[in-house]
Order: structure tokens, then C-alpha cells, then sequence
């Protein structure tokens, strides 16, 4: 199996193929990212959706291996490619930043994936749209105060040196910047955040947003809205993103295709409570 012969399916605003990408970055391994068509939408297919039947990115494709599921390939990364480690050497420890990745791909990710449906697909509008807005600034604020209690005084997420707990952050951070929530200015989590944006694996993952807007300034998200109000644009969702939307208030919104016509959605659905405060 060729050292070389690997494909990346990608998008570059997704932060699931960040971690990645700054994992193959930071380890020195060249690949070759391809952006497919249909992922999220329905429309998957070809070589993108034999490589991962989900049709999500990243799938990572490794002569004639294909690997799905983010972490799944970060641990195949790791054991392929083991220096230098992403992983800090204790079991505490690696379990420690392990919890950090799931908590940033399952709990707080979905908050910059709201704010996304929102701005970019309408799915709430006035008075909801408001409201979502709001819960989702306070939650950011809640996450970001547990971050600072889990960075403590260490340089690194990951302890001494930049690593897996760094990469599973610092996409989710810059992604709520992104949407308007950054860190206060003058936090450790803000400090945290200029260290590693300066790392060259992270500032070439984030120089891929840039090249795919100077490309094709609508690439990154054209007008999606309008797609799905005229039923050209099939949007699929996470669990995770689901649970946010429900807990946090969207229990109606828009339907597709439907114009201003408004629905309950998800009825019936026992949610989860998440303790994770300010404070």
C-alpha cells in the first residue's frame, strides 16, 4: 500500500474532516482531498459513497481501504502513522481527551449547526429564530467556561505539546467564532485558541476555507434556502443536531417545500439533559 495513495472526501467547513485533515497534517502525510457532491443532500454517489455508505464526510480512503466515521480514522492515523503521537502517552490521560473530543463532536457541535440552519436554510425565522439564537450563545458560553476548566493551566488540551485534544477543539471553537461567539478576549481559552491557529497544520485547514471561497465565493454555502423551499435540496441530519434543536426550543419550523407554512416536528421525543453550565 502506497505511502501516498490516499484520498481525503472532504468539505472544508466541515470540522469532522478538519480533525483530520490537521491530523495528517501534523503527522506529515500527504493526501489528496476531494470535495463530493450530494453529501447532506441525498445525492450521494460513485466512488464518495462506496467509501462510506453514510455519506458524510470525511472518509478517508487508503489504497483499498476506505475508512468512515472521524475518529475511526483519527485512531487509524495514529496506529498507521504513530510518530509523532497525537495521543498524550497515560491511559488517564488519553481518556481525558478522548471525553473532549465526544463532548465537541456531540454536544457542542451542534450549536454552530443550528446557527448555520438558521442563517443559511431559515429553518426558524423572528421571534424563534431569536430565541435559538439566544439559547445557543448561552450554551456556547457554558461550554467555553468547561473548556477553560479543562485546559487549567496547561498549555496544550492535550497537555505539554499540541495533540488529539488540541485538533478535536480547536475546529468547534473557530466554527463558533465563526457564527459570532468567540472567546472573551484575554481568556486562556482565547490565548489557547491564537497558539493553535498558528500552527501551520491548522492555519493550512483553515487556508482551505479561504481557497474554496476565492474559488467560488458561493461554494462554502450558496443559497440553500431557496433550493429547499423549491424541494431541490434534501437535508439529512445527525442525532445529535436533532436533540439540539428540539431541547433548545426549534419544536417547529419550517417545512420543506411548503412555504411560511409552519409544523411541529419530532413530537414525542424523550430528551436528554446536558449538564454543562457556566459555572
Amino acid at each position: 500500500m502506497s505511502e501516498t495513495d490516499i484520498t481525503l472526501y472532504d468539505h472544508p467547513l466541515s470540522p469532522y474532516g478538519q480533525k483530520v485533515k490537521i491530523a495528517l497534517r501534523e503527522k506529515g502525510v500527504a493526501f489528496h482531498a476531494v470535495m463530493p457532491d450530494g453529501m447532506g443532500a441525498g445525492g450521494a454517489a460513485g466512488a464518495f459513497a462506496a467509501a462510506n455508505p453514510r455519506a458524510e464526510v470525511p472518509a478517508l480512503v487508503h489504497g483499498d481501504l476506505a475508512i468512515f466515521d472521524s475518529t475511526i480514522i483519527l485512531e487509524y492515523i495514529e496506529d498507521r502513522w504513530p510518530s509523532p503521537p497525537l495521543l498524550p502517552a497515560s491511559p488517564a490521560e488519553r481518556a481525558r481527551v478522548r471525553m473532549l473530543e465526544e463532548v465537541m463532536d456531540t454536544h457542542f457541535e451542534p450549536i454552530n449547526w443550528a446557527m448555520g440552519e438558521i442563517n443559511w436554510f431559515k429553518r426558524a425565522e423572528g421571534p424563534l429564530a431569536d430565541t435559538l439564537k439566544r439559547r445557543a450563545a448561552d450554551q456556547t458560553a457554558g461550554f467555553f467556561a468547561w473548556l477553560e476548566r479543562e485546559l487549567a493551566d496547561r498549555p496544550w488540551f492535550n497537555g505539554a505539546a499540541f495533540g488529539w485534544g488540541d485538533l478535536a477543539v480547536v475546529p468547534y471553537v473557530n466554527g463558533a467564532r465563526g457564527v459570532g461567539h468567540a472567546p472573551a478576549a484575554g481568556s486562556k481559552l482565547a490565548a489557547w485558541l491564537a497558539r493553535a491557529n498558528a500552527r501551520p497544520s491548522v492555519a493550512a485547514t483553515v487556508d482551505d476555507i479561504r481557497a474554496m471561497n476565492a474559488r467560488a465565493p458561493n461554494a462554502g454555502m450558496p443559497d440553500v434556502a431557496s433550493l429547499v423551499e423549491r424541494g431541490l435540496f434534501k437535508r439529512e441530519y445527525r442525532d445529535h443536531r436533532l436533540e439540539w434543536m428540539i431541547k433548545s426550543g426549534g419544536g417547529r419550523g419550517r417545512a420543506e417545500g411548503s412555504g411560511a407554512r409552519e409544523y411541529p416536528v419530532y413530537a414525542g421525543l424523550q430528551l436528554k439533559r446536558i449538564g454543562i453550565s457556566p459555572t
